[in-house]
């Protein structure tokens, strides 16, 4: 089974899967065909955190591929370019394209195919062209002016024969065909074992032809940004040759019978198992599944767990035994109260003091303070819902079961064409996952050289009765673990199957800071499918909830794999009619 958001990368991974190959191939071809079938969400200059289960193993295992910050990104050098927050586009937020390395470390230690036959589909759908979606055309519309202006190497790629693509049309990227083309050959001409390959594909990447160019443009161009102002970039060969993907434990948290795995506190994950942990408290099957008392007690344990992310996550020691402990949840379940809470509520873990960044004042990314008065390229961070509740576009995500049993959940994301200037050797653009440090000393995420921003991609991974169940996700930044903790619960207290569970109308909280530029936030405030219901809105009004109702199959954009007994089972976002489930 393969279930994604985009049917070309479904198609490829279940190719994979019917050719012999196991779950961890299929979804490294999977992951480089989304680079091209969605590169408004996802690219090369990106990254990717995995959670995986090896059936030969019997554990569960994170990869990470979120790369650093590089040396000379310190507080001091971003004071004296006048800023006091991380721009979201451009080169001074890259951190190194950690996508590669991951995709390339979980081919090697658990893959069977060749460097070759994984990037080839990438490669044809590269050169060849893929179809345009909407909401391609529609992101490369809302930058064409920035690409025009102050991008054009942006808009060589982006905007064939100088316009924006049409929907239904084709859109190919050539140069990055060339690109992956290179990195084959330079591999199989260095050695002759599989092994081998990928070692010498990696050298070419970090330490080669790709991380020359990077470093290249990073350090001989300048651009426009977010802030308003042209920046150069601060990546250097060095950063690029000094970072390598790494394999990690799981975080986890047991649940009524279930077994949730997440990556450590270097990203938002552990607050999906924060929000576990305060939900025990309550009898969720007593209340009306998805009504006034069900959706309130869930968006109050989802702000209490964001607060904690904000005083707590980082790259850096956090207390996740205390945050997860039944003490320390006892006591901050009794803030939950009948009425919505318009406050930041970090937690005392241990009896330590929360110590929370300096944030911007609450209001819309697009009101809160830290943009300059200069024009401002569009595109930053990683909008996911406006107020229309159109998904704007992020990041994508994979899941895959094969018929060993092996299961992978992965989050690629970053390097989007609209985050920074395409690189005219590459074909790709770096990331700006930098944008989620604070420019602040003595906070858990301050800005450091070789610490990793703390992302908000977060793959999901639960076991069932101590036996691998699931594989699910979803594209979403800080939404991510509250759509994907709905999903769970609907599984679990809903009754509902993995595509009830999908399809069942969702919700929000924008109540705490955004994880990206400028970092606004909107105390309060709740997003909600209109599917929900009048009734329920209401109630939720009157409980203090500011509700913004949005359209009908607006929220989320959720896949997922399981085991169930003698079946394997898949299950895709129906939202945008562009995520896929197949099997066989």
């Amino acid at each position: 089974m393969v279930a994604s958001t985009h049917w070309l990368a479904s198609a490829t991974g279940m190719g994979v899967l019917e050719r012999g190959g196991n779950a961890f191939d299929a979804a490294v071809a999977a992951g480089f065909v989304l680079q091209v079938a969605e590169p408004h969400l996802n690219g090369p200059g990106g990254e990717v955190p995995i959670l995986l289960w090896s059936e030969a193993e019997q554990k569960v295992s994170v990869v990470c591929g979120q790369g650093v910050a590089p040396a000379a990104a310190t507080i001091e050098r971003f004071a004296g370019l006048g800023l006091d927050v991380v721009p979201g586009t451009g080169l001074l937020a890259a951190t190194v394209p950690g996508a590669f390395g991951g995709w390339m470390l979980m081919l090697e230690r658990w893959g069977t195919w060749s460097l070759a036959d994984v990037l080839a589909p990438a490669i044809h759908y590269a050169e060849h062209g893929v179809p345009v979606l909407e909401r391609i055309s529609g992101t490369i519309g809302s930058v064409e002016e920035l690409f025009r202006q102050d991008w054009p190497t942006s808009a060589a790629t982006w905007l064939p024969g100088g316009n924006v693509p049409k929907p239904g049309s084709k859109l190919a990227n050539p140069v990055l065909a060339a690109t992956y083309r290179r990195l084959v050959a330079e591999a199989e001409a260095a050695s002759s074992t599989r092994e081998g390959q990928l070692a010498a594909a990696r050298k070419a990447w970090y330490e080669g032809f790709v991380a020359e160019a990077i470093a290249e443009f990073s350090a001989t161009t300048a651009w426009r940004d977010s802030s308003g102002e042209v920046h150069g970039g601060l990546l250097t060969g060095d950063d690029l040759a000094g970072w390598s993907a790494s394999v990690e434990e799981p975080l986890t948290f047991d649940y009524r019978g279930y077994t949730v795995a997440k990556t450590g506190p270097w990203g938002q994950g552990p607050a999906f198992l924060q929000q576990l942990a305060l939900l025990d408290g309550f009898d969720l099957d007593g209340m009306d599944f998805l009504g006034a008392d069900y959706l309130h007690t869930v968006t109050e344990a989802a702000k209490l767990a964001f607060a904690d992310r904000e005083a707590w996550y980082g790259d850096t020691d956090v207390p996740m035994a205390d945050l997860l402990s039944p003490a320390y949840n006892a006591e901050r379940r009794t803030l939950i109260g009948d009425r919505a809470s318009l406050e930041l509520r970090p937690g005392s873990p241990g009896g330590r003091a929360p110590r929370l960044p300096v944030f911007p004042d609450p209001g819309t990314a697009s009101d809160a303070p830290g943009l300059s008065g200069a024009r401002k390229p569009q595109g930053v961070g990683e909008p996911t819902v406006a107020k229309d509740g159109m998904v704007k576009g992020d990041t994508c995500h994979v899941d895959v079961v094969d018929r060993f049993g092996n299961m992978v959940s992965a989050t690629p994301s970053g390097g989007w064409l609209q985050s920074s200037p395409t690189i005219p050797k590459l074909g790709f653009c770096l990331g700006t996952r930098a944008q989620m440090f604070w420019l602040q000393e003595g906070v858990a995420t301050a800005l450091r050289p070789g610490a990793r921003p703390r992302t908000t991609l977060s793959p999901s991974f639960a076991l069932r009765d101590g036996k691998p169940w699931l594989a699910f996700g979803t594209p979403g930044g800080d939404q991510q673990d509250q759509w994907s903790l709905n999903f769970f619960l609907a599984l679990v207290h809903g009754k509902l199957n993995l595509q009830e569970a999908i399809d069942a109308p969702m919700f929000h909280s924008e109540h705490f800071p955004s994880s990206f530029f400028p970092r606004g936030s909107r105390p309060g405030v709740m997003h909600v499918e209109d599917r929900i219901g009048e009734g329920v809105v209401a109630e939720l009004r009157r409980r203090g909830h500011e509700v913004e109702v949005q359209g009908p199959w607006s929220l989320g954009r959720l896949s997922a794999v399981a085991r169930d007994g003698a079946f394997l089972k898949a299950a895709a976002n129906p939202r945008g009619a562009q995520g896929y489930a197949a099997g066989r």
